[in-house]
């Protein structure tokens, strides 16, 4: 049954970044995860590189993920600039989340592409994953903090793999919210000659 454009523009438009603090207990099932993931597979990709990569926490991993989080935010924080809440957001949001996805690039070895084309692709599987999120009612959101882009150890990163952020995931209880955008008319240029 083909997907009409109003159900297309309505999924678009619900989209929103979801927090781990309004998550609830409730796991998300492997097999939604893995339909997730197949359809962050399906972004578009120049030439086929197919550069997205993803390292799934779950259970256990989670507090593992958070006790990395937290204590590099403890060690590259100056005693003054560091706040405790910071902290404990660090420790406790992987914990909060049904899992936690670390989004990944692996540069094609070849270099076919320019670069942005491949950060491009990943973040269309992004979107992929999002749009999927909000279609099975699961909150989400893209989180970049400098603690998980320079996680090369902590992750077990390829050579040219690097990591693009975390993506959190977990059913919630908060409703639904209505978007904002500034009118596309702002931001187009039509050109008919």
């Amino acid at each position: 049954m083909p997907i009409t454009a109003e159900q297309a523009n309505e999924l678009i438009r619900q989209r929103r970044a979801v927090f781990p603090n309004t998550y609830t207990n409730e796991p998300i099932p492997d097999e939604i995860v893995k339909e997730i993931l197949e359809n962050a597979n399906w972004a578009p990709t120049h030439k086929l590189t197919e550069p997205w990569r993803f390292k799934v926490f779950r259970d256990k991993a989670l507090l593992r993920l958070g006790q990395y989080l937290a204590q590099w935010y403890k060690e590259h924080t100056s005693p003054e600039q560091f706040l405790e809440r910071k902290y404990n957001k660090s420790l406790t949001n992987p914990q909060r989340s049904s899992c936690v996805i670390a989004i990944c690039m692996q540069r094609d070895p070849q270099e076919r592409v320019p670069e942005w084309e491949e950060l491009a692709a990943v973040a269309s599987a992004v979107q992929n994953m999002w749009l999927s999120c909000t279609a099975y009612g699961i909150g989400c959101y893209w989180s970049s903090p400098r603690s998980i882009l320079e996680a090369n150890e902590f992750l077990d990163l390829k050579e040219g793999e690097r990591c693009l952020g975390l993506f959190y995931m977990g059913y919630h209880d908060m409703p639904a919210i209505a978007g904002k955008r500034e009118p596309i008319e702002n931001k187009v240029t039509w050109i008919t000659e």
